[in-house]
């Protein structure tokens, strides 16, 4: 999966999502956000669930971004920033994901759940190289290693002082709060996100399946 240069909005202030405290840290996430090259396009009205056993991840960097995404069509067609933690890791390895997102007024069926897993085994885990992951709400256990809170996120990348993929998103505030770690861990993953993209993607043991209707039984949570 790849993408090309990232939109977004004029970045003004972000203070929405980050906060400058270890806690903040856990707002990272799995599968889902910009990308290797970052990503130009508006998002869709609707944010997706993830979920995962265990996320291993190496180059991580986090700041805050906006994305410009659709309203609900019952809203209209405009479209609206999306305030996001942007995560993103230089090689990351997932085990037990699963991603859903519900389609609501489908003709004739009403709601129905798209539900996608991968990575089952832990002997042939979910594979991602430059991921990035625009999240808006995280639950998980997390451990981090060598980390540093409270940088530029322009710095997150420079070399002897970054640990992160590069920031090709011009419209990310360049000197706004952002946190870097040379390894981190994360088990017992639940979030949400708006988008997600990636140098590379492999997903091991890959399953889609359709589902009518939603909730914890045909989502992933």
């Amino acid at each position: 999966m790849k993408s090309q240069v990232r939109g977004g909005t004029r970045w003004k202030r972000f203070a929405v999502v980050m906060v400058p405290s270890v806690a903040a840290t856990a707002a990272i996430g799995v599968g889902l956000a910009q990308g290797a090259l970052a990503a130009s396009f508006a998002v869709s009205g609707q944010e997706f669930k993830v979920t995962a056993g265990h996320l291993d991840g190496t180059g991580f960097a986090q700041y805050g971004g906006v994305d410009m995404g659709y309203a609900n069509i019952k809203e209209g067609n405009e479209v609206v920033p999306r305030p996001v933690a942007i995560s993103t890791f230089k090689n990351a390895t997932i085990t037990k994901m699963c991603q859903s997102v519900v389609t609501p007024d489908v003709p004739v069926f009403g709601k129905i759940t798209l539900k996608l897993t991968a990575g089952q085994d832990p002997k042939k885990p979910v594979v991602a190289e430059n991921l990035y992951l625009d999240v808006t709400d995280l639950d998980a256990d997390a451990k981090f290693t060598n980390i540093d809170i409270g940088m530029a996120a322009k710095d997150t990348d420079n070399p002897g002082i970054g640990k992160g993929p590069v920031v090709k998103d011009k419209n990310i505030n360049q000197n706004g709060f952002a946190q870097q770690a040379e390894r981190a861990v994360l088990t017992g993953v639940k979030q949400k996100a708006w988008a997600t993209t990636a140098g590379s993607f492999e997903l091991s043991g890959l399953s889609m399946r359709l589902h009518r209707g939603d909730g914890p039984k045909v989502e992933c949570y």
